[in-house]
């Protein structure tokens, strides 16, 4: 049983504890203008999808997806590499805080574009591993994080270029701050977008 089956209250109790926090996060990927059929690939607890209107969420563990179905996202077990859809059939597709946990984040992108229609969107939401909160989360001082291997903002842009995504835009938080602006290289949440052409 992987540790988000076995702490999946823990988990999804975070974004209570730290609902301020995350509800800058959803604005900023809400920042990127995205519409039509979507998915979440790691949707986790539905959080996320449930306040940007995504339809459709996959992730690997049942107990995150029992909590997602709750929230009114229509649910499929699957894993990132391997996702269970027809080519072309989605618009936009969100990886938010979902990377830093996938053994072969290219193989990830490689699908999600496989699956998206030509002109749909990608949105990878991360803690930017340069950041101060990046620094922090590294300390893997929590439970969740303890497997994953966190990334820069220009890792993912060099994960689109390896997955023939071209770069369109990117919003970070800046969380001591409190302040959400266009770019990256400041804040610890950083959504980046990318098109299939």
């Amino acid at each position: 049983m992987s540790i988000f089956d076995k702490l999946h209250e823990r988990y999804d109790r975070w974004y209570e504890k730290h609902k301020k926090i995350f509800l800058k996060e959803v604005e900023t990927v809400k920042k990127i203008n995205f519409s039509g059929r979507g998915i979440e690939i790691g949707v986790g607890t539905g959080r996320f999808a449930s306040l940007l209107n995504v339809k459709y969420g996959i992730d690997p563990s049942l107990k995150m997806l029992l909590k997602a179905k709750e929230r009114g996202i229509k649910v499929i077990k699957a894993k990132g590499e391997f996702l269970p859809f027809k080519s072309g059939i989605f618009d936009f597709a969100l990886i938010i805080v979902t990377i830093c946990f996938v053994k072969e984040p290219l193989k990830v992108l490689n699908e999600t574009r496989r699956i998206l229609k030509t002109g749909g969107k990608v949105i990878v939401g991360i803690i930017d591993k340069n950041s101060i909160l990046g620094k922090e989360y590294q300390k893997k001082e929590s439970p969740f994080y303890k497997e994953a291997k966190f990334y820069s903002s220009e890792d993912i842009l060099e994960f689109f270029k390896k997955t023939g995504f071209e770069y369109t835009n990117a919003f970070q938080f800046l969380i001591l701050q409190e302040q959400i602006k266009q770019g990256f290289n400041e804040g610890g949440f950083v959504a980046i977008s990318g098109i299939k052409k």
